[in-house]
């Protein structure tokens, strides 16, 4: 692997597999050289809308067992992550999952057992994590400029209309506002000020039987508070902001794409742009070629116990309001 393309093959090519795609098209060193599927038929197509090169798998089994393949993207819906990341492991191939890892903190476990195991790589593919923003926006934390952090605030909701078979909308594939879009609130809480000793929230279940609409307060030893907001049937702002005694940061909206952040201290706005290359996707997955290059089994920067803590926040949600998928 030392001086050969980066090579991913891709598990699942749905809607947020062509994004990945698309994101390695901007990566010189990286190469889409494999797609699984159960059909054929879409695998091919999908192969021959991103260059026609790689190759097309009629099994998920098949992919994995490509030599060929230095990592693999893991794009299907939330109920099968667990069960695709731990056949990418055991065939000793890293694993990049899509958020979120598994659809409860005990299946994303099993993940996590296996791949330290076998010393496999894996990581959640939390792509906002990685954005050159995210990045300056640490710093300016770190720095102080805003003071200790007291609060942060972060929605994400959209209106789409009902559809009882899919994903969004059935219970039998984990949907529901909190699995699908709440995941980002959570995870920018988690990445401002670490696990909540208290966990509240307040859900709309929905005639379907999911969450339409959520909302979140979690309390941290720091006796800062989390305020956080998710939906499937109602739009929101799309932002997010950090409060601190001397000052905030906002994020303009969609805060999970983050390129503009206005900095509140000392009586001053200050407008910071921070630009991103291609659709922000090939982030990610520059860290994890960086990382199974150098022999790590996960990322300092999306951590595998911060991901298993981000799942139990929301279980303990879910459990407030009684919402229990059938695969669990």
């Amino acid at each position: 692997m030392s001086d050969h393309k980066f090579r991913w093959g891709i598990l699942g090519p749905g809607n947020i597999a062509h994004k990945f795609a698309t994101g390695l098209s901007v990566l010189p060193d990286h190469q889409l050289v494999a797609v699984g599927s159960r059909s054929t038929d879409k695998a091919d197509a999908f192969a021959k809308e991103y260059g026609g090169s790689a190759k097309v798998y009629g099994s998920y089994e098949a992919l994995v067992a490509d030599p060929d393949i230095d990592a693999i993207y893991v794009a299907t819906p939330h109920t099968f992550h667990r069960e695709h990341s731990l056949l990418c492991i055991n065939a000793g191939k890293p694993v990049l999952s899509e958020k979120p890892f598994a659809v409860n903190e005990k299946q994303a476990a099993e993940v996590v057992a296996a791949s330290r195991a076998k010393g496999v790589f894996a990581m959640e593919a939390m792509w906002s994590r990685f954005f050159p923003l995210i990045t300056e926006l640490k710093k300016v934390i770190a720095d102080g400029t805003i003071g200790e952090v007291r609060m942060v605030q972060a929605d994400f909701g959209f209106r789409a209309g009902v559809n009882p078979e899919g994903r969004l909308f059935s219970p039998a594939l984990a949907g529901g506002g909190l699995l699908d879009v709440g995941v980002y609130t959570v995870s920018f809480s988690s990445l401002i000020l670490g696990e909540p000793n208290q966990v509240t929230g307040i859900a709309t279940i929905g005639e379907t039987g999911v969450d339409e609409q959520n909302g979140l307060v979690l309390g941290h030893a720091s006796g800062a508070i989390s305020l956080l907001s998710s939906a499937v049937r109602t739009n929101s702002l799309h932002e997010a902001t950090i409060t601190g005694t001397d000052g905030r940061i906002r994020l303009s909206a969609p805060f999970w794409i983050p390129k503009v952040m206005t900095i509140t201290a000392g009586g001053k706005d200050e407008v910071r742009e921070v630009p991103y290359e291609g659709n922000g996707y090939n982030y990610q997955a520059v860290e994890v070629a960086k990382q199974v290059k150098a022999g790590k089994i996960e990322s300092d920067i999306m951590p595998l116990d911060e991901t298993l803590a981000i799942l139990r926040t929301m279980d303990k949600a879910r459990a407030q309001w009684g919402l229990k998928y059938p695969c669990e």
